[in-house]
């Protein structure tokens, strides 16, 4: 469901359910397979062509009654109506009569999918330790309780994750340019390291959790608004949400979109109105519909206004705010998403006018964005740098040496399916760097950084084996790729690790952006487990040790103990249990008896904005109590975490689960928690613990306890849990 299941024929996956397999479900299973493929081969008596196996691939994700008027354009002055939105077309589905999947035919494969997750235990809610949680609390209570400061400034602790959702229109081509063109002229104008911008479909916003994770809302589609989703878009005005109309019917009670046709894809004269009161007037397209008083009321508007230089002044712009919370619209009728080159703009004449204003146009969208509450100071993206080659160790760099020049090409190159690694002596201007190709240095003596102090990485990194070659970058696309080429034959006891300061392309669960900005902890370790071992056998822990060996990194200090930094099931690393700092994400390869898995982790140290940081942490904890905690480098949290790692992964070894879950239970933020099973609407459930596969257990009203899933959605995990079919 996020590309991560390959299906033959290129056949595209729909959905994915959990289900427990019996012994006479597979021998049935197997034969109906069998029996469908004969008959299809006496159809169809074409020789078949023998492909070579592949290993087998394995990821696992690890890294939270209003109604809408004018959503029909109504008759302007002029008397023309308006245009009333195209229907949907119908598709037709052809149906596929046949599709190999392979875990339907591979014994192997069925024993370790069973051996993995499977729950075979159920975790005591006597075991665990009580954590206080108030689960009648809000994020404004806690946001009234509690307030971080830096340096003099308020810290951001909304609660909202810093992304930007796009509503463009139901399913279709369109959609999808509409939505790359809004993404486009938005990231020219906000801070691309503050923010990810998401396409939202109905739906996901019908289903899915994404109110709470959403800064600004951006409906930008020519299509009526169907009612159930304008109730949604309402329920998060209410919310305190804002939103960014950008010629869209969408509209609120007071106002109705009125066609004037006469103005349809015209250029004409804007007057913006600025919140400081101060004006731009610019050239701009226009939609073909302005903004009229209406019924439901009169409504106080905000600053910003945009109206037309004409008899009537049309009004292009209006801002409303919304509700008791703080909740916003900015409603826009002229195409400030559109450049100057767009094919809907054809005379020569026109272009040369929106040309002229293009500046203008970026400073009202700006205006607009600041006025939303984000953030439009405009950081140059930077440029990739080349890789260093580090030793942990002093003992380790001659054998690296040998086996190294024993696998690069004669060029020095060494090449995966996702980019190529060029290792050199030295590192000239000249040499060129792209995502795909990228120079490795050798020589230990030339490497300088201000961001990583290779002395303190191994001062502080006590281990056997993990993390003691370094691939270490200023700014590369993303690490995940950077061990691509080298995890299945590098020795292991020289552990790679790929640290980068930034990322151009982090990576996040499922097709999420992760944000890298300077003073985030970014790495991604090689860690092999051999398949039959308790971890090998319980694959799905390892996002639960990382996480956890992060916090265990920092509370583990004397008098960092109280710093509280907590895991959240499954992937994510948190302040208290209302803000997100780090996340974990793992993919892991299954060749033959051994797992390669590669674990990326990603947490705030430095970098206040855009939400928290350990380092806030810190120094609010120093002003509470009077105390004088030093704060954390990237470089020496790093190491700690890749120590506190391997002997996570050595405890769970020798013992299992109840090695760690202890600790983990000591630091999580989910005891007695209640969630509700299947949406908002669910039956409501007590979480009380994991299983032996590393789900989320759940307490029933009737008290029985049942394993559950997470639906599959990437805003909030928690959310949607379901209970799997079993047969």
């Amino acid at each position: 469901m996020e590309d991560r299941l390959q299906m033959a024929d290129g056949l595209v996956p729909q959905k994915i359910v959990s289900v427990h397999l019996q012994d006479s479900t597979l021998k049935a299973l197997k034969d109906q397979a069998s029996n469908k493929q004969a008959q299809i081969l006496q159809q169809n008596p074409e020789p078949s062509v023998e492909s070579k196996p592949e290993p087998d691939v394995m990821e696992h994700v690890g890294g939270d009654d209003l109604k809408v008027l004018g959503a029909q354009p109504t008759e302007g002055k002029d008397g023309t109506s308006g245009r009333e939105p195209a229907g949907e077309g119908d598709v037709g589905v052809g149906s596929i009569e046949h599709c190999h999947l392979h875990l339907s035919s591979c014994h192997e494969c069925l024993e370790l999918e069973n051996s993995t997750i499977e729950s075979v235990k159920f975790a005591s809610a006597e075991k665990i330790p009580d954590l206080p949680y108030d689960h009648n609390g809000t994020l404004e209570d806690v946001a009234d309780d509690i307030c971080l400061e830096r340096e003099g400034r308020k810290v951001n602790i909304t609660g909202r994750a810093p992304n930007i959702l796009f509503y463009t229109g139901s399913a279709s081509q369109e959609s999808l340019g509409r939505f790359q063109e809004v993404r486009s002229v938005l990231a020219d104008c906000v801070d691309t390291e503050s923010y990810t911008l998401y396409p939202l479909s109905r739906e996901s916003a019908l289903r899915d959790p994404w109110s709470d994770n959403c800064l600004l809302l951006v409906i930008a589609t020519r299509e009526a608004i169907p009612e159930d989703l304008s109730q949604k878009f309402m329920a998060y005005l209410s919310q305190g949400g804002k939103v960014l109309g950008l010629c869209s019917p969408f509209t609120l009670a007071g106002f109705q979109v009125t066609s004037k046709s006469v103005l349809r894809e015209t250029v004409q004269n804007l007057v913006f109105s600025k919140a400081d009161q101060t004006h731009v007037k610019l050239s701009v397209l226009s939609s073909g519909y302005v903004y009229e008083e209406g019924p439901g009321g009169q409504l106080s508007l905000g600053k910003l206004q945009g109206h037309l230089e004409n008899e009537d002044k049309d009004r292009l712009i209006v801002q409303v705010p919304f509700g008791p919370r703080g909740g916003e619209a900015v409603l826009c009728q002229a195409h400030l998403e559109l450049p100057p080159s767009s094919s809907v703009v054809q005379a020569q004449e026109d272009f040369d006018l929106l040309k002229s204003s293009n500046t203008r146009r970026y400073e009202v969208l700006r205006e607009i964005l600041t006025t939303l509450g984000l953030n439009c100071d405009l950081k140059r993206a930077p440029a990739l740098t080349p890789l260093y080659l580090l030793p942990a160790a002093e003992e380790i760099w001659d054998p690296l040496m040998q086996w190294l020049g024993k696998h690069v090409d004669p060029e020095g190159v060494i090449k995966s399916s996702k980019l190529s690694l060029k290792f050199l002596s030295s590192y000239t201007s000249n040499i060129e760097i792209t995502p795909s190709a990228l120079p490795v240095v050798t020589d230990v003596e030339s490497f300088l950084s201000e961001n990583f102090n290779l002395e303190i990485y191994r001062q502080n990194l006590q281990t056997k084996r993990l993390g003691k070659v370094i691939l270490f970058a200023e700014v590369t696309p993303t690490t995940m790729n950077l061990l691509d080429g080298l995890m299945f034959e590098i020795p292991q006891e020289m552990g790679l690790i790929a640290i980068a300061v930034r990322q151009t392309q982090g990576k996040g669960r499922g097709s999420n952006a992760w944000l890298s900005p300077m003073g985030c902890a970014v790495s991604t370790l090689l860690v092999s487990i051999p398949l039959r071992s308790q971890l090998g056998q319980r694959i799905p822990f390892v996002q639960h040790l990382m996480s956890l060996a992060v916090v265990e990194a920092v509370r583990s200090i004397p008098e960092y103990q109280d710093i509280n930094l907590r895991v959240k099931w499954p992937n994510d690393i948190y302040y208290s249990d209302f803000m997100k700092l780090g996340g974990v994400l793992v993919n892991s390869t299954l060749l033959g008896e051994t797992f390669y898995i590669l674990i990326g982790c990603g947490f705030n140290v430095s970098n206040s904005n855009p939400t928290i940081c350990i380092n806030d942490l810190v120094t609010e904890y120093n002003k509470q109590h009077r105390a004088e905690l030093k704060p954390f480098r990237t470089d020496d949290l790093i190491a700690r975490t890749v120590t506190v790692l391997e002997k996570l992964i050595d405890t769970f070894q020798d013992k299992g689960p109840n090695g760690i879950l202890p600790l983990y239970y000591k630091y999580w933020v989910h005891s007695g928690q209640r969630v509700r099973l299947g949406g908002l609407e669910g039956p409501e459930v007590w979480i009380v613990g994991l299983d032996d596969s590393g789900f989320l257990q759940v307490q029933q009203e009737d008290g029985e306890i049942v394993t559950v899933h997470p639906d599959g959605n990437s805003f909030d995990m928690l959310r949607n849990l379901i209970i799997p079919k079993q047969q």
